[in-house]
């Protein structure tokens, strides 16, 4: 064993904290189907209704990007930029998985 802090996920050596940034971003994630937009409890997102206009990708794809770009501009380093940037690139990474699906 090295000098590196390591983790040990399911065989695989964790050195950089992936699993456990992961998880809070699971955690951030679950988060939003109560804030912002939701109703009483539903789980309702405002991704829904651009998903039904048909450009739920390209709004979804247009956050990433803006949401890293904000990284260390607003608020300094704030990690709820990049919390909300991997939930974007994870709701484009459905959208592709849908349409492979429906291929």
């Amino acid at each position: 064993c090295d000098t590196w802090h390591t983790l040990h996920f399911k065989g695989y050596i964790m050195r950089y904290n992936e699993d456990k940034i992961l998880q809070e971003v699971i955690s951030y994630i679950k988060s939003t189907y109560n804030q912002h937009y939701s109703d009483s409890g539903s789980g309702f997102q405002i991704q829904d209704i651009f998903k039904e206009l048909n450009i739920g990708r390209e709004f979804a794809q247009a956050n990433a990007i803006k949401y890293v770009c904000r990284y260390g501009k607003k608020h300094g380093k704030n990690k709820m930029d990049l919390f909300k940037a991997i939930h974007y690139i994870t709701l484009l990474l459905n959208y592709d998985r849908s349409e492979d699906e429906s291929k």
